[in-house]
């Protein structure tokens, strides 16, 4: 009998194996209470399959490692710098390139170089590093996304959009003059990995323009914002990924990207703009906070892996790959009857907490408390996106409660296998069917700043 579809495989094949470690419930039990219950403080090599980020962990090709072999460690004046400037030139459409070594060291020149105590940042979704750099330069962000963003249901094909309305309303309210910039995720990472729509872009675009508003986009998964246009959007189909993604980047005027995701490499990033007068204070800032403005906290060599892994990115068999195996896992869950986010994803799926663990109030950390449950259940490492990374009120003290509560099984790019992604939804699978048994933790230490990353937990 034919098959209603053919089946596909990743554009690649495997050179280079890593063996792991396999290890024993009693072993993962152990190691995850030595941890404090945050998979962030787990040794790595007692993790089987880790999904804690996409960041820096993906396998780069070997072309990117040949490059490697030719880097140019000047301090000054790298040809690698001018190659890196080249492509990013032409991949993004930018006039000005600042390297860093990695996406918040942009997040944090921006803030410093455009804002001032008082202003106010709308974005589509905080992101935990993006708000503190903006927090810490004096200025509050702002949530303008759509209200389906908040909802792990809704089959927005578009949650990343911002809600125009609510953008005139804080650009009324504040004053052209106390909003430096629109600060914009493709794709948006806390709602899930959910993209911003070019018609959406288009209309925010025409506001900031008609007050006089800059935006700044975060760039670090451009390329799968791309291809959820190509796929979603009327009219786009036969664009090209790498086409869309230069329209993107031509309706804003800066960007910060932090190169260890859709570029592939294992460090580094950039910040680029197209203003010459913030141009020439960011790479003055550049030279105090990451080094040189020729290479900017990266070596020579990995200048070399992200041009190439730039240009690896945005190549269509790719990226198709790429996303197609986050919607393989997120499928198999879905089948099963899992609470994901919906749609699922382009860097990873998203388990909806709350509905997973209804027992559990959002004052006793369930996203942190299932983490563990599923690394402890088979070795997979997963991450929290929760009430643990929104932190708390700078005024009030209080923790945020966000509407999402989150666990994210993050897919690094050209790292696992189908088979891999088939033992972490059975994995997810066992924990779901005794979620009764997972039990809620309390917080024993918590960090001045993003607590996510260095809290440590007890189970109550």
């Amino acid at each position: 009998m034919k098959p209603t579809r053919r089946s596909w495989a990743e554009p690649f094949k495997i050179k280079v194996v890593e063996p792991v470690k396999m290890t024993t419930h009693e072993q993962r039990r152990r190691a995850i209470a030595e941890a404090g219950y945050n998979t962030f403080l787990l040794r790595s090599e007692d993790v089987y399959i880790d999904l804690l980020t996409d960041s820096g962990t993906s396998a780069m090709s070997d072309r990117q490692w040949a490059g490697m072999m030719i880097g140019d460690e000047a301090y000054a004046g790298s040809r690698n710098f001018y190659h890196l400037e080249e492509v990013v030139k032409a991949y993004y459409g930018y006039r000005y390139l600042i390297p860093t070594h990695q996406g918040r060291g942009a997040e944090h020149i921006i803030s410093r170089v455009l804002i001032k105590p008082g202003d106010v940042i709308p974005g589509n979704m905080y992101f935990t590093t993006t708000r503190l750099h903006q927090e810490l330069a004096g200025g509050r962000f702002v949530d303008v996304i759509i209200p389906e963003a908040h909802d792990p249901a809704s089959l927005h094909p578009f949650k990343g959009n911002v809600d125009l309305d609510r953008l005139e309303s804080v650009i009324r309210e504040h004053g052209p003059q106390k909003i430096p910039y629109v600060s914009l995720a493709a794709t948006v990472n806390m709602a899930g990995g959910q993209p911003i729509s070019l018609e959406n872009l288009r209309k925010v675009r025409e506001i900031t323009a008609r007050h006089g508003i800059r935006i700044i986009l975060d760039a670090t998964r451009l390329a799968e914002n791309a291809y959820f246009i190509q796929q979603r959007e009327p009219g786009q189909q036969e664009r090209p990924i790498a086409e869309i993604a230069r329209e993107i980047c031509s309706l804003t005027d800066g960007c910060t990207m932090s190169a260890k995701k859709d570029a592939l490499a294992n460090i580094g990033g950039f910040l680029a703009v197209n203003d010459p007068e913030i141009y020439d204070e960011a790479r003055n800032l550049v030279v105090v906070f990451e080094g040189l403005h020729t290479y900017g906290g990266m070596a020579g060599r990995d200048m070399e892996a992200v041009a190439r892994g730039i240009e690896e990115a945005f190549q269509d068999d790719h990226i198709r790959a790429r996303v197609g195996q986050v919607l393989y896992l997120g499928e198999k869950l879905r089948e099963w009857g899992i609470p994901i986010v919906m749609p699922i994803g382009g860097h990873g799926v998203f388990l909806d907490a709350k509905a997973f663990l209804p027992h559990l109030p959002q004052e006793v950390y369930p996203a942190q408390a299932l983490a563990a449950a599923i690394y402890e259940d088979s070795g997979v490492r997963a991450m929290e996106r929760g009430i643990v990374s929104a932190g708390r009120n700078r005024e009030t003290g209080e923790e945020n409660k966000p509407k999402l509560e989150l666990v994210r099984l993050t897919i690094p790019r050209r790292v696992y296998t189908q088979a891999h992604m088939d033992v972490v939804a059975e994995s997810v699978l066992a924990v779901y069917e005794e979620r009764e048994r997972v039990r809620g933790l309390r917080m024993v230490y918590e960090p001045r700043y993003l607590r996510f990353f260095q809290a440590r937990f007890e189970q109550l």
